[in-house]
């Protein structure tokens, strides 16, 4: 095993006395080529070319012998240190940390970013990386070959937003450049770089002049609950829209940050909001103009992005990105049959009669959900006098894809 080894983050700055100092020991050197290349690398240590960490890693482990780690950025923020300790290596490491690339990003564009989601895109995450994009007002997104800025912009379709990309921060070759997403991917952009992707407005999550409490989004703002009473909507509910129904929707997809939730026959937009509250990204459908119309001022009312899409479900649905739980609030057995085509995680709707709840029930069961189904049956009283004043009953139907549910 190494007898000490040091992860020395580079911004291109020149290298502390500390960095100095433990490289000046060092008989293995662990870097990218520009790392490698630095004069202040002893020329008798050996060298390794960073590609893999977790082989690094080991190559680590079996020398014996003083070693050095380069890394871009802060190394303890989304960086090599979580591999290199992991108990497998059993390495004990001393950090040496730089300004990270994305404070670095901020800095060039002027901006503050305590605020901001932070999320890294490789292959496997992008998806969820521009759901997050999709979702939030301001985020920097740490990106990876065949994951980076104009893959975001291609996934984005259909929702504008404006990036700031930042390309070889700290070296020679720096460039940040604007451009709206949509015309991300005319260029090609040089690795590594950030995009910090702004869009819409701050709402009620905003943090506060002088600055928030928390990074990222203020869970704290705006009321408290799942659901809103269904006056906050302007009254006028559909009989799928009821406050409870909602909550019992909810509770049963679960979404969260890096989804995208379809909510179909989104009527007033109560379910759409209450879903992106929960910092998911949703894709609003309805064929009424004016059910479009209501979701988009009740979005803007408390300060939560979403894509409204009008048309006619199943066929509207056909060029939407992929979802991870839906809400079908109308179309009814059609609409949840070519939504289960889709396999997302999990499926929400309601019927008004058992025969209409068995007859999707039987449908998701053959796409391979497992489903279940609830009579729900709420009364509102008046408390004054203890009174009935209201009455809904609905079958609640959910339905778990066994194979992708976490």
């Amino acid at each position: 095993m190494a007898d000490r080894v040091t992860v020395i983050g580079w911004d291109g700055s020149p290298l502390t006395a500390a960095a100095r100092a433990a490289l000046g020991a060092a008989t293995l050197v662990a870097g990218a080529a520009h790392h490698l290349a630095l004069p202040e690398v002893p020329p008798q240590a050996e060298r390794v070319r960073l590609g893999s960490v977790a082989l690094a890693a080991r190559r680590i482990a079996a020398h014996r012998g003083t070693a050095v780690v380069f890394a871009d950025g802060d190394p303890g923020f989304f960086g090599v240190v979580r591999t290199l300790r992991a108990p497998e290596y059993g390495l004990e490491v001393e950090v040496v940390p730089a300004v990270s690339s994305v404070a670095a990003a901020f800095a060039r564009a002027g901006m503050p970013w305590d605020d901001a989601q932070v999320v890294v895109a490789h292959r496997r995450t992008l998806r969820r990386a521009v759901n997050v994009c999709r979702a939030h007002t301001k985020v920097a997104v740490l990106t990876s070959p065949g994951a980076g800025p104009a893959e975001l912009g291609l996934l984005l379709d259909g929702v504008h937003r404006t990036f700031v990309i930042c390309e070889e921060l700290g070296t020679e070759r720096e460039q940040v450049s604007v451009v709206t997403s949509d015309k991300a991917a005319d260029h090609s952009w040089r690795d590594p770089n950030v995009v910090i992707v702004i869009g819409g407005s701050a709402g009620p999550g905003a943090a506060a002049e002088g600055g928030g409490w928390i990074a990222g989004r203020d869970p704290g703002t705006g009321p408290r609950g799942w659901v809103q009473p269904d006056e906050s909507y302007g009254g006028g509910l559909g009989e799928g829209e009821t406050e409870l129904l909602r909550a019992a929707q909810l509770a049963r997809l679960g979404p969260r940050v890096g989804d995208l939730v379809w909510d179909i026959g989104c009527g007033s937009g109560a379910f759409a909001v209450e879903a992106a509250r929960a910092g998911a990204a949703v894709i609003a459908v309805d064929r009424d103009p004016r059910a479009c119309a209501r979701t988009e001022a009740a979005a803007r009312g408390t300060g939560v992005l979403l894509q409204v899409v009008q048309g006619t479900a199943p066929h509207v649905l056909e060029n939407l990105p992929e979802p991870d739980v839906v809400r079908v609030g109308g179309g009814g057995a059609a609409v949840v049959s070519a939504v289960a085509d889709r396999r997302p995680q999990r499926i929400v709707t309601h019927a008004a009669t058992r025969d209409a709840a068995e007859l999707v029930g039987r449908d998701l069961t053959e796409h391979g959900y497992r489903v279940e189904c609830a009579l729900l049956q709420s009364v509102a009283l008046d408390t004054r006098a203890w009174t009935e004043t209201e009455r809904s009953v609905a079958f609640l139907l959910s339905g778990v894809l066994p194979d992708r549910a976490p």
